[in-house]
């Protein structure tokens, strides 16, 4: 039970840094767009990490609901 609870707290909080992380280097991407600079990868990288970001923290609430045991 306490090893669920700790596997549901860190993957909440990364999954929120994920998502934070990717959210801010997309914006990062845009501003380079705008500059006229290579944004592409980056918008992509950018992407990749924010999507990642929501995986991980949804699979942290299900791992929440199971603890719960409403799964």
């Amino acid at each position: 039970m306490k090893n669920e609870l700790i596997k549901w707290l860190a993957q909440s909080i990364f999954g929120l840094l994920l998502t934070g992380a990717g959210l801010s280097i997309s914006i990062e991407a845009g501003l380079q767009k705008l500059q006229g600079l290579p944004w592409f990868w980056l918008g992509t990288f950018g992407l990749i990490i924010f999507q990642a970001g929501l995986c991980v923290l949804v699979d942290s609430l299900v791992a929440k609901m199971r603890v719960r045991k409403i799964l």
